[in-house]
């Protein structure tokens, strides 16, 4: 149930930002947060005993963000379950807490996340735009993943601390400590 809530608040969430977003000036419309990374990071290291639900929701929230944002079917599913997967194996108990450490983390989840659709762009032979127009839009995404990121982990926090069983669990939820 906990996933299900993530998925449909993150989802929810990126519809918000998509129609938003386009208004925003200048070049920073070209920035916009990828959401469906951040979430599919915090759904891996915050799985408690089983990968596997935290999985599926990444690739439901990737195949829902593939629908609203025209990409090709099944690319962000991939991309989004992958992600997953990386952040659990990066580490299972990583402690993303403070203002600082949460904006990092958040930058680096969009870069990896990046570089993992481009990957899997160019093995499925799907066209790219230039390397370098590429590169460019990576940077703007984790520049505005990371401003955004705090926000955004915090409102997972505090659907968790929801669902805690225990005054105890619910502390340590808001605090950003995994199970």
């Amino acid at each position: 149930m906990r996933t299900a809530t993530l998925v449909l608040v993150a989802y929810f969430s990126c519809v918000v930002v998509g129609a938003v977003w386009r208004l925003m000036p200048w070049a920073i419309h070209d920035a916009v947060p990828d959401l469906g990374a951040l979430t599919a990071a915090y759904l891996g290291l915050t799985a408690r005993r089983n990968v596997t639900p935290a999985v599926g929701g990444s690739v439901l929230l990737g195949y829902f963000v593939d629908l609203i944002s025209g990409a090709p079917p099944g690319l962000m599913a991939l991309v989004l379950g992958l992600t997953c997967v990386i952040a659990r194996a990066i580490q299972q108990r990583i402690y993303v807490r403070g203002t600082t450490m949460t904006i990092a983390f958040s930058a680096f989840v969009a870069l990896v996340a990046g570089l993992v659709a481009i990957i899997v762009r160019g093995i499925y032979h799907v066209s790219i735009a230039s390397m370098a127009v590429e590169l460019r839009n990576l940077a703007l995404v984790a520049v505005a993943t990371g401003a955004v990121g705090p926000v955004v982990w915090r409102m997972f926090r505090r659907i968790d601390a929801a669902y805690a069983r225990t005054a105890r669990e619910r502390d340590a939820a808001l605090e950003g400590l995994a199970p």
